[in-house]
């Protein structure tokens, strides 16, 4: 028997709640932590550290390891997907802090190459004008 305090309504009202509630804690308990993203950003700043990022690119070096901060604060604050955000924007912060110093160590490597390159020059024709 029906109870003639709820009508029909107020029984699919109460329905919907429901799924709008069920659906609200699935969602929240099938999204975990974003592990992968997170370990990949500590990696990539790892990696620009031992690249010489924290002379050479110091600033991205930084942004990186703030970005990682904000993942683990939105992980803390069960924010999964601004967690997963923040760790891919650190990872390509330190990407780019590895890449900068990477070129930069290059370019220093290429002018000292230059210099020798220009005193062997030097060299050979000081040795060519006592030669003659």
């Amino acid at each position: 028997m029906n109870s003639p305090t709820v009508t029909r309504g107020q029984s699919r009202a109460r329905i919907a709640i429901a799924l709008a509630g069920a659906l609200a804690v699935s969602a929240c308990a099938s999204t975990p932590a974003p592990t992968a993203p997170i370990e990949a950003a500590q990696l990539a700043i790892a990696n620009a550290e031992q690249a010489g990022a924290g002379s050479h690119a110091a600033g991205e070096l930084s942004e990186a390891r703030a970005k990682l901060a904000s993942a683990n604060t939105a992980v803390q604050a069960e924010k999964m997907l601004a967690a997963a955000q923040y760790a891919e924007q650190s990872q390509v912060e330190a990407q780019l802090a590895t890449a900068r110093a990477t070129s930069i160590k290059a370019q220093a490597v290429n002018e000292e190459m230059q210099r020798s390159t220009g005193t062997l020059v030097d060299e050979m024709q000081r040795v060519e004008g006592e030669a003659k």
